[in-house]
């Protein structure tokens, strides 16, 4: 006998069953995944210098803006990325 859970697993794989993904479309996603990685470090290296800079003069104002911009920043390179990897794995590029 199949427990719940193995069923509504079952169910659900009908709905909307799993992509496997390819070699080549893996790499492409493991090379996305490395270059937002070093994208993020540029900026967050940027940024935390003159978020450093600000804090030393004392504009806290300044401060608070380049952390909201370090936020956003990072937040919209994991969109990027998302967006990107969901292209490769339809088998856009």
């Amino acid at each position: 006998m199949k427990s719940a859970y193995e069923l509504a697993m079952e169910r659900l794989e009908k709905q909307s069953p799993t992509s496997k993904l390819t070699d080549a479309q893996k790499a492409q996603i493991t090379e996305l995944e490395a270059l937002c990685k070093a994208k993020k470090a540029e900026k967050e290296l940027f940024l935390k210098g003159e978020i450093a800079k600000a804090e030393e003069k004392g504009d806290f104002e300044a401060f608070e803006q380049m952390n909201k911009q370090l936020k956003h920043e990072m937040q919209k390179l994991d969109e990027d990325l998302e967006k990107k990897k969901d292209k490769v794995r339809d088998g856009k590029k």
